[in-house]
């Protein structure tokens, strides 16, 4: 998909190994498609806890002597992209704080609606922020929370929040993790022996040798300490479940379990629906690298026609790729991107991608691909258009700037310079990701939002629309 959405965030928590923080190094490798931004872990030792964070990659952020710093056999970590508060290190997780309930630090995925609204009470009230977070909302109801237990004065804080959150927070003997009510961002539970995990995905658990036992479910706090793990449900049950279809579609790695499905299994799915869908008289199938090749797959079995990797990525470039002159910007996308010519060349294609936002990247790939000789370019996205920007997690462009908001399909096709499109229906996309249709938001797709904003909407919507364009 190539950079058309930003990644959103990846936790992961283990409590009871005394590799805490090395494991947590290791599964926020695991979770590194979610934010290239920054990461960060703290770790306890049931009695001190000890915070890292930076900017960059999990292998820049972090070496064997910072490791080394953070003893304990707790630990949470997090990897972010920012779809709420500025690029900055102080804007990096896990927060850790310290208040009257003691210290706890927090490592969170999603977006909440409601943190302008509650941000400007507790600034009111006398709150000091130190971030432009949502996150840090959380912290200071914490803080101020009229309960006297540690989970008590967690759910009164909690129970406050509206919008996308799985979190995973620590304190110095506890690890807890919590799921929003309406289910929008996954959380996962593992074993590695006598340890106990949670993570964004599964893949996570893959790494260090860990097996899934179950989701945190929608609307649970779970409690992890040392009698065991405990459940408290915090919430009265959502009226709809809402997990993001975009998980499936694209966040997700493909080797992860994701909502109780396979990736893998679901996106290539989404190219069978779509081969029947949108069929296309083509000699060879293309993936977009690397988003795009389950649903390739999916459309190469059921329409029978070849699949090959007629475009190589490029993994090797950074977001801090400098174009040397100006004389060669027009090289764009090719950088990340090589076509094979001797696969496309005299060729009907049908490129096949898990999404079309902006339609810029599109376009160039389009582009090359005729020049290295293609006969014709069938173009084949496996969602339906994106028409409305995300609210929960989602760092997607505003309204304005997606094409599938302001342009028909055909406006669209002459735009990427494609001889067709076709996209995925949201029937299809439902269809493909199982029998409980109606467990999935789909607003990116629809427009409807399962989660109503707060009444001063408008000033949250600024927000939003300015944190992610």
């Amino acid at each position: 998909m190539l950079d058309k959405f930003k990644d959103e965030c990846g936790v992961f928590g283990i409590f009871g190994n005394p590799e805490a923080a090395n494991l947590t190094y290791l599964g926020l490798y695991a979770l590194q498609h979610r934010g290239q931004e920054s990461a960060g872990i703290v770790t306890s030792d049931g009695e001190r806890m000890r915070a890292t964070r930076a900017m960059g990659h999990v292998a820049d952020a972090f070496d064997e002597a910072s490791l080394q710093s953070l003893p304990g056999h707790l630990a949470i970590g997090h990897t972010r992209y920012s779809t709420a508060g500025e690029s900055r290190l102080y804007n990096a997780q896990p927060f850790l704080i310290d208040c009257a309930h003691g210290q706890i630090a927090v490592a969170h995925n999603g977006n909440l609606v409601n943190a302008a609204e509650l941000r400007n009470e507790l600034v009111r009230a006398g709150s000091i922020f130190q971030t432009s977070s949502d996150t840090e909302v959380l912290l200071h109801l914490y803080a101020r929370a009229q309960a006297f237990s540690v989970e008590e004065a967690l759910i009164e804080s909690i129970t406050q929040i509206r919008g996308a959150f799985s979190l995973a927070l620590l304190t110095k003997d506890r690890l807890i993790a919590a799921r929003d009510p309406n289910g929008f961002r996954p959380l996962a539970l593992g074993r590695l022996g006598d340890a106990w995990i949670v993570c964004s995905e599964t893949c996570a658990l893959d790494l260090i040798g860990a097996t899934y036992v179950r989701d945190v479910e929608p609307g649970e706090v779970v409690i992890i300490g040392a009698g065991g793990l405990r459940s408290i449900r915090a919430f009265p049950p959502a009226a709809v479940l809402s997990q993001c279809v975009f998980e499936h579609v694209y966040f997700a790695r493909p080797d992860s379990y994701v909502f109780g499905r396979s990736v893998n299994d679901v996106r290539t799915e989404l190219g069978r629906v779509l081969a029947r869908e949108a069929p296309a008289n083509a000699d060879v199938i293309v993936p977009i690298p690397d988003s795009g090749v389950c649903a390739a797959t999916g459309f190469a079995e059921e329409s029978k026609v070849p699949l090959r990797m007629g475009l190589i990525r490029n993994h090797y470039v950074g977001r801090t790729f400098i174009q040397p002159q100006q004389s060669i910007r027009h090289f764009g996308v090719k950088v990340k991107l090589n076509p094979v010519r001797s696969i496309l060349e005299g060729q009907s294609v049908v490129l096949v991608d898990d999404s079309l936002v902006r339609g810029t990247t599109s376009r160039k790939i389009v582009k090359m691909v005729k020049a290295a000789g293609a006969r014709e370019v069938h173009l084949r996205i496996s969602c339906p258009p994106t028409i409305s920007p995300c609210f929960y997690g989602v760092d997607t462009p505003s309204r304005a700037e997606l094409i599938g908001a302001t342009h028909t399909i055909d406006e669209i096709r002459k735009y990427v310079g494609a001889d067709t499109l076709g996209y995925l229906s949201l029937d299809g996309l439902r269809a493909a990701v199982g029998s409980d249709q109606k467990s999935y938001c789909t607003s990116c797709y629809t427009g409807v939002y399962p989660v109503a904003f707060p009444r001063n909407e408008q000033a949250y919507l600024q927000l939003s629309l300015k944190a992610v364009d």
